[in-house]
């Protein structure tokens, strides 16, 4: 049996990272500090799902509670650890900056100083498309150097990068950075579009639309990241040889880092379009220009992921939008 940190486990991808690791006979610590960036209730009935399943212990902390972290590691020796927690959201960076370097800077610290001296097997960690900034050519690629950021959030997920790539080089400890690209579906965040959209349109609001729609997003279905969160989780990586044919883009380190996305990027008028269709009900729509910190499109090349996983995610929009609209109505009631 393997001993399992997820950490962001009352969180979306946590919650379901958490439940399909039980669901193999993993045992499985889930960390969260249940903080108010949304609503905590719905971080408490995320979690309900999974206190009393056999082989889960929950523990509320925050990342950055450096002597709490040292001894949750020393008492539960885990083998692999699973980081998903951290301060998300682009537009919350722009009026709460040290909310994120609390939680994904000083926080991330903690996790690797944490994993190095306890032997960790292997540490997988979210980082984010965003780290991409202004990048122009797309597909995104892992090759793709990424040094122009254009958020916060974006730079302290390109820091967590450079920061694992350090602690691979110097301790030999085994990291994956998972680039996560646009992840929606059931028990999803109220500060994403595809929540906002959906209850706006069925109390009848209208819904702002950025960019006059013609942003592009390489939506990406809940079970399509945990299916490649947990299949890099299980592959661990070993340094690479050091050869005069080892670029400039690649590390002798136990390194890697993947792209995990639809590679089908969808517009935001087709998105709401599948959502109005889902819903029965013609959204209104207020069209306004760019937000400061967006990107206009995402597109996930997913070659190496395919390459040393096997995995591709295939979750259509019409299926992914289709089930997030009857878990939404049937979380609410509607």
């Amino acid at each position: 049996m393997t001993k399992i940190l997820v950490t962001g486990a009352a969180g979306f991808i946590g919650m379901h990272t958490a439940l399909r690791l039980l669901e193999r006979g993993d045992q499985v610590v889930g960390l969260d500090n249940l903080n108010d960036y949304y609503t905590p209730q719905l971080k408490h009935d995320r979690l309900a799902r999974l206190t009393g399943q056999p082989g889960f212990e929950f523990v509320k902390l925050g990342l950055e509670d450096q002597s709490g972290m040292t001894e949750l590691f020393k008492r539960h020796k885990f083998d692999r650890v699973i980081h998903l927690a951290a301060q998300a959201g682009v537009r919350y960076s722009l009026t709460h900056p040290h909310a994120y370097v609390d939680a994904n800077l000083v926080g991330f610290v903690n996790i690797l100083e944490a994993c190095r001296h306890n032997q960790v097997q292997h540490l997988t960690y979210a980082s984010s498309s965003s780290v991409y900034g202004a990048n122009r050519k797309i597909p995104f690629s892992v090759d793709d150097r990424v040094d122009h950021p254009v958020s916060l959030y974006a730079a302290t997920k390109k820091a967590n990068e450079l920061m694992a790539h350090t602690y691979s080089h110097l301790f030999g400890l085994p990291t994956t950075g998972l680039r996560f690209f646009t992840v929606y579906g059931p028990w999803g965040r109220p500060d994403m579009a595809m929540w906002i959209f959906t209850k706006a349109i069925l109390a009848g609001k209208p819904i702002d639309v950025f960019n006059f729609g013609k942003m592009k997003r390489d939506f990406t279905y809940v079970d399509d990241i945990v299916e490649g969160v947990i299949r890099t989780n299980d592959t661990i990586p070993s340094p690479m040889p050091v050869t005069e044919s080892l670029d400039d883009s690649h590390t002798a380190a136990p390194y890697r880092v993947y792209n995990i996305g639809n590679n089908q990027p969808v517009e935001l008028l087709y998105l709401i379009e599948t959502l109005e269709k889902a819903i029965g009900v013609t959204a209104q729509k207020n069209m306004l220009p760019m937000q400061p910190g967006d990107v206009p499109a995402t597109f996930a090349d997913i070659a190496a992921l395919q390459r040393d996983v096997g995995f591709k995610p295939d979750t259509p929009i019409e299926t992914g939008v289709q089930r997030f609209v009857e878990w939404y109505k049937g979380y609410h009631k509607i």
